[in-house]
């Protein structure tokens, strides 16, 4: 075994770490699982640019209290570096084992470092957590969640004092400091029955969550239409945050016929109905999807355990249910918000809708269609709410609508700056009130715009590679991308390859360069194809993943040409591509 593996090792076998943790590695030790000890020590668990996640356990790369608070004295020391002591931290937990550990860690670190701690009391949505960061004017926000990984994940989310996730130069300057926690000693902390009674200790469930869904029911755009066409709405927090200020938000919108799948309402982080909580699984959403038919629901909305991400399952016309994914959320979210703003004559000068780059480029079409600006993101809700606050200092004003994200995250209000199930949720049901009451349905709007805009057919391929040889097949993935020379991908000509972290932009048709990209550097490869399909590769940045996004696009090719046999059709080319592409990569 690698020694600097062994010393990681033995250093967590002594007196310093709990007497649970050395049994658990004791064990690892005494069955010779080498495997297994290797992974869980060959390096620190990384903190990266948006924080901590890893899988549960003792060891230097798993997610346990100990690294929770080598994190936490990083993070207390670029804070009180920055004069931030006295404005404090808001500190918030999901549903997840020992994310209660986690949060109350947290708060003893900042606490025994000077710093004060706004703390949430019971579990709480990430977005409440970027909405208590601007509202209590808090130098930062600490969120423990994995978000929807598997339940034996958690995680360590940071937001600054903007409320939007840390992005440079910050981030950079915070995993610095973290670097720097090598060890127990380096670290001040206090154990939870005197953060309790510190005096720079503060609950403020009672005082934020009034102030929050407040701002959220300001964002309803058709109260009239939820009187005028009652809904029945089902409702699942899929074991999460989600299960009390969702159903209270849709109440303060007007919806009385709420439903709420209770077997999934009650928070749990073993997730016991479903293994993976995550909205854009159809195996998480078919407990709701089969009562929805039961109960006759017209719309079915889950989020996930930390409720910033939703699920919509839509009853159509003929009785049947379907499960939207994330791009036709957004697309309606976009089409709803538009509408109502120009009938109501609220659409203002310079509107803005923000998107991430594996995001639907129908999205695009809809707002070059309606004189609105698009501005296209990296992958992650951070860099909208950093394009958000650059608005702020625009000359020209521009004024925020939509951000949204292939990966079921929106937002429609600038008083938080991350992704929000709680007004998502209250926003979608109120758009399918809104098109029931105009004698339609959301289904056969999606239709309608399907055939004005086009119709955009996008899919994924995740491929996970585990551990230490997980990430060098990722890396050379990655590297195959970006060098190896392709100018067909099936039947697709491969017009440019953008690479995203050296700003390159190729063309693939001279063998030439094509221009820089004015984007932050990330792991990201994009090839642009003919008739307007696309292909994007990265890893994933909280799981050991490397995904793939397929896009192809196309219009009916006559009057007579149904919605079915063109989605049939544009859905066929873009199995097609991915056949032809994975088959190029050898997977």
């Amino acid at each position: 075994m690698d020694p600097h593996i062994r010393k990681r090792i033995d250093e967590w076998l002594t007196p310093d770490y709990d007497e649970a943790t050395r049994k658990e590695i004791q064990a690892l030790v005494d069955s010779g699982n080498e495997k297994e000890l290797v992974d869980r020590f060959y390096q620190e668990l990384e903190f990266g640019t948006g924080g901590l996640r890893g899988v549960l356990g003792a060891g230097s790369n798993r997610m346990n209290r100990y690294n929770v608070a080598k994190a936490t004295q990083g993070l207390a020391n670029y804070l009180l570096r920055k004069g931030g002591a006295d404005k404090g931290v808001v500190v918030g937990r999901d549903s997840r084992i020992q994310s209660d550990v986690f949060a109350w860690e947290t708060a003893g670190v900042l606490l025994a470092n000077g710093i004060r701690v706004h703390f949430f009391d019971d579990i709480h949505p990430t977005p409440t957590v970027s909405f208590a960061v601007r509202e209590l004017q808090a130098q930062a926000g600490v969120m423990v969640t994995a978000s929807h990984n598997p339940r034996e994940y958690n995680g360590y989310k940071v937001f600054w004092d903007d409320g939007c996730q840390v992005t440079p130069p910050a981030d950079g300057e915070i995993i610095e400091e973290v670097r720097k926690i090598d060890s127990l000693s380096k670290v001040k902390s206090l154990p939870p029955d005197e953060v309790k009674k510190h005096p720079l200790f503060s609950v403020i469930d009672e005082k934020i969550d009034p102030r929050y869904l407040g701002r959220v029911a300001g964002v309803a755009l058709s109260p009239e239409a939820v009187k005028a066409a009652p809904v029945k709405v089902l409702y699942s927090s899929l074991h999460g945050t989600g299960y009390r200020l969702v159903p209270e938000s849709l109440k303060r919108w007007g919806f009385n016929d709420v439903h709420l799948l209770t077997e999934q309402c009650v928070p749990d982080g073993t997730f016991p109905t479903t293994s993976f909580p995550n909205p854009e699984e159809p195996e998480a959403m078919s407990l709701g999807t089969a009562r929805a038919k039961e109960i006759g629901a017209d719309v079915f909305i889950a989020t996930d355990p930390d409720a910033d991400r939703i699920g919509v399952v839509l009853k159509k016309e003929d009785g049947s249910f379907v499960l939207l994914n994330g791009n036709q959320i957004a697309t309606l979210l976009v089409h709803y918000i538009v509408l109502r703003k120009k009938e109501t004559g609220k659409l203002p000068a310079n509107p803005r809708i923000i998107k991430t780059i594996v995001t639907t480029d129908l999205l695009s079409a809809i707002a070059a269609a309606e004189g609105i600006g698009v501005d296209e993101v990296l992958t992650g809700f951070k860099w909208i709410g950093l394009q958000m606050k650059q608005y702020e200092t625009d000359p020209g004003k521009p004024v925020f609508l939509f951000g949204g994200e292939e990966s079921h995250g929106y937002l429609a209000g600038d008083f938080v700056r991350d992704k929000d199930a709680v007004m998502s949720s209250s926003l979608m049901a109120e758009l399918v009130a809104y098109h029931l009451s105009q004698g339609s349905s959301a289904w056969q709007v999606l239709q309608s715009i399907y055939r004005q805009y086009g119709y955009y057919s996008e899919s994924q391929k995740s491929i996970t590679l585990k551990g230490q040889d997980g990430s060098e097949q990722i890396r050379k993935l990655m590297t195959r991308l970006r060098t190896e020379s392709v100018k067909t991908i099936g039947r697709y000509e491969v017009l440019k390859r953008t690479d995203v972290h050296s700003g390159e932009v190729f063309d693939m048709k001279s063998g030439k360069p094509a221009g820089k990209l004015a984007l932050p550097k990330s792991d990201v490869v994009i090839f642009q194809l003919s008739d307007g399909a696309k292909v994007v590769g990265r890893p994933s940045g909280t799981e050991p993943k490397i995904k793939f996004y397929f896009t192809t696009a196309g219009k009916p090719q006559s009057a007579q040409e149904s919605i079915d046999v063109l989605t049939a059709r544009v859905n066929a080319e873009n199995d097609a591509l991915k056949a032809a592409f994975m088959a190029l990569l050898g997977i």
